[in-house]
């Protein structure tokens, strides 16, 4: 089976050697291809520096294997890969080790996420891994954690969905295990607006510190566990009725 691993930290990020590595050991045909630098927050976006028209791209290794720093988002650097860009198609997409969390509401601004929602929406399933803290150091949990995550995603990865794992950044003798979350009501950060002046604006962000609801990621997270929550791109809103919404037909 081949596999597209990219993230948005960057090609030369712990995560993504972590995340390599465990593709290999898994026995997968691994392509190494993700930013050039960091590119968080970078949710879906397709975005690319082009130079006449062309993507650019430098070589380097992951992992003691040969991998690509795309100068691109990771939506566009999946975008491209299921087109051929990078050789042979992938069967699946593997986005991370993120440096961060990805939980609740704020996999929506992801860009390991939304590397996943866009091989979704190519018709591939996606596995997304990140290890939580601001400075998360406990990447051989994550791998722990990969592991297990990757061996049941294998056999389970025939319709496209995107397999979002969140790690505790705990040593692995405490890590509880990896279960099944509903995502948080609200993301793992919280912005407040501060002044506001003429040409700018200030915004700090920290840890959300509000009581997580049970049985969601955030909670099971602060809890010592692993989460595993199955995710797919924005669908229409069948609860919203349009009736009278348009002009008429002339």
């Amino acid at each position: 089976m081949r596999a597209l691993i990219t993230n948005d930290d960057g090609v030369s990020s712990e995560g993504i050697r972590t995340l390599t590595e465990a593709a290999l050991a898994a026995g997968l045909d691994v392509t190494v291809a993700a930013p050039h630098e960091e590119r968080s927050g970078a949710s879906a976006m397709l975005s690319a520096l082009e130079d006449d028209g062309r993507l650019l791209i430098d070589r380097t290794t992951v992992a003691g294997t040969e991998a690509l720093a795309v100068h691109a988002s990771p939506a566009m650097i999946v975008f491209v890969a299921v087109r051929g860009a990078f050789g042979e198609p992938p069967d699946i997409i593997l986005s991370g080790v993120n440096h961060g969390p990805n939980t609740g509401q704020a996999v929506l601004h992801s860009g390991t996420v939304g590397a996943g929602l866009t091989a979704v929406s190519q018709g591939r399933a996606a596995l997304a891994v990140s290890l939580i803290g601001s400075r998360p150091t406990r990447f051989d949990t994550a791998r722990a954690a990969t592991d297990q995550a990757l061996a049941w995603f294998l056999e389970n990865c025939e319709n496209p969905y995107v397999l979002n794992i969140n790690v505790p950044d705990i040593p692995p003798e405490q890590l509880r295990g990896l279960k099944p979350a509903s995502l948080a009501s609200f993301g793992a950060v919280q912005a407040e607006i501060g002044e506001i002046g003429e040409g700018f604006v200030t915004a700090t962000f920290h840890e959300i510190g509000d009581e997580p609801e049970p049985g969601t990621d955030v909670a099971l997270l602060r809890e010592g566990w692993a989460t595993a929550t199955a995710l797919r791109p924005p669908i229409v809103a069948d609860a919203v009725n349009l009736t009278g919404l348009g002009g008429t037909e002339g």
